[in-house]
């Protein structure tokens, strides 16, 4: 009972903010002895501190109490083809060090490597020792799999989808302790759109991502659905056209509607001066007939994958992510089209409000969420 409730009264300062004992105890029902003994235990364990005092109402003023962001910290990693992000935070999800680098990795072990030397120099910059990061949550492509340590469908990081590779990373990353989550990155975009960004509130929805791949998270009441194999949203292998599914990777549908796609498509149509899919949106902005031929075509490609998610879910929102799918201004209306011919309704579609640090802000949530639960359930009274 006596943990039962300091969780309680710790779960109030970190769901609403700072407040006093006769607020705790008015708010959660609990008598101000009983807030008062949860909060001494509480402040031993260094999981609340003082904040300073509450000067409203007559007599004393009241001891304000918060709980201790310092208490533990948490690692983010976003593994790109060609880039490699890091974000060490707080237990209030403040980021305290922030890391980029590029991905020049041509292997797996040489991956393994770069992510656990780009983690062990975020957390010294962060002027952290590196078991004071509780727990650890990495953004990758394809589909991890906990049970044989393998990440699947992840051909543009070469070597990655090796048996065991995952295990090697935990080595790695948890020698001092740390519990490590490995996610699909799309899925992370979904849970830092949902929890910081333009999807804030809704029960329902898909983020869809479209870069140098091409992958969707999914939401249902709130919550990420991985699906029964942890393959929920993995649309790269829809069918394209009348041509049906093929064997070879990357699917179909990542073969129309990447990045790639769009680089050859605008080549095919004489776009000489785009070299990337950025520049063909470049283009498109400045108003280059043919490079909306390409943004048009590249719509109606996603237009379908989203197509087929709304008939199943009826998402609320669909929020566009990644390089390409940050474009919602030029992609958008011509996708709203394309869906008007095929369903009858249709989700609104928007721009992510995060760009690149979605996938850090859905890690960073991620972790919280086992880092606030190991905090309490580790806590030990400090010593004098």
């Amino acid at each position: 009972m006596r943990a039962l409730n300091q969780r309680l009264v710790l779960q109030r300062l970190r769901d609403q903010g700072p407040a006093t004992r006769p607020q705790i105890a008015g708010e959660t029902g609990l008598s101000k002895p009983t807030v008062g003994q949860a909060l001494l235990d509480l402040e031993q364990c260094g999981l609340v501190r003082a904040a300073g005092h509450s000067l409203s109402g007559p007599g004393r003023a009241a001891v304000v109490y918060r709980a201790a962001p310092e208490a533990g910290h948490v690692a983010a990693v976003d593994i790109g083809r060609r880039s490699i992000r890091v974000a060490v935070a707080d237990l209030d999800g403040s980021i305290v060090a922030r890391l980029d680098e590029p991905n020049r990795c041509r292997s797996a072990g040489a991956l393994v490597r770069t992510v656990s030397g780009a983690v062990a120099r975020a957390v010294a910059a962060a002027g952290l020792a590196p078991g004071d990061v509780v727990a650890t949550v990495v953004g990758t492509p394809g589909i991890p799999d906990a049970r044989t340590g393998t990440v699947h469908r992840a051909p543009n990081l070469p070597g990655w989808e090796r048996r065991g590779l995952l295990h090697e990373l935990a080595d790695e990353l948890c020698a001092h302790g740390s519990e490590l989550v490995v996610e699909n990155d799309a899925n992370l975009c979904a849970v830092g759109e949902h929890a910081l960004g333009a999807a804030l509130g809704v029960d329902v929805l898909v983020c869809l991502t479209v870069g140098t791949g091409i992958g969707m998270g999914v939401l249902v009441d709130g919550r990420l659905f991985r699906g029964a194999h942890g393959a929920a949203g993995e649309i790269a292998d829809l069918p394209v056209g009348s041509g049906g599914t093929r064997a070879k990777r990357p699917g179909p549908m990542e073969d129309a509607a990447a990045a790639h796609a769009v680089v050859a498509l605008a080549r095919e149509l004489g776009v000489r001066k785009a070299r990337t899919a950025k520049d063909v949106f470049r283009l498109a902005r400045e108003g280059d007939p043919l490079a909306l031929r390409v943004v048009e075509a590249e719509a109606v490609h996603l237009a379908h994958a989203v197509a087929a998610v709304t008939a199943v879910l009826d998402p609320g929102l669909i929020v566009l992510g990644g390089g390409i799918g940050g474009n919602a201004d030029l992609l958008a209306e011509p996708m709203r089209r394309a869906l008007a011919a095929t369903t009858p309704i249709t989700a609104e579609i928007i721009a992510g409000q995060l760009g690149s640090e979605a996938v850090l802000a859905g890690a960073i949530t991620t972790a919280l969420g086992t880092a606030r639960e190991l905090v309490f359930d580790r806590r030990e009274p400090r010593r004098a």
